[in-house]
């Protein structure tokens, strides 16, 4: 048995929950805030067997794709030295974090 935990942007869980429910694969849902960019994120905890696990990799990475976005950088123009501090700037976001964890137990009741 695995554990698969899965950290992804609060837009890209519905898309990945469906998508897990419609394969047979049930999962529990968390909610919780990113660092960068302290925005909501979504955790799954998704408990199942070994050879399923390349299975449900696939559907995060087919779900939880990485895009760009502009973000300020949340400096008042009159209070920087320089003007382009101001401008936003191109960041990555979305996609995944994954961790797979050995499970010695698991019951469901």
């Amino acid at each position: 048995m695995k554990l698969v935990i899965a950290i992804v942007q609060d837009t890209d869980a519905p898309g990945l929950t469906k998508a897990l429910l419609e394969r047979g694969f049930r999962s529990t849902k968390l909610a919780s805030t990113g660092g960068f960019l302290r925005e909501g994120n979504t955790t799954l905890l998704i408990g199942l067997e070994d050879e399923k696990v390349p299975e449900v990799l696939e559907l995060i990475k087919e779900k939880c794709r990485t895009r760009t976005r502009l973000v300020s950088r949340g400096l008042p123009f009159a209070e920087a030295l320089d003007p382009f501090l101001v401008q936003p700037v191109e960041v990555q976001v979305g996609g995944a974090v994954v961790f797979v964890l050995p499970v010695e137990h698991f019951v469901k009741l």
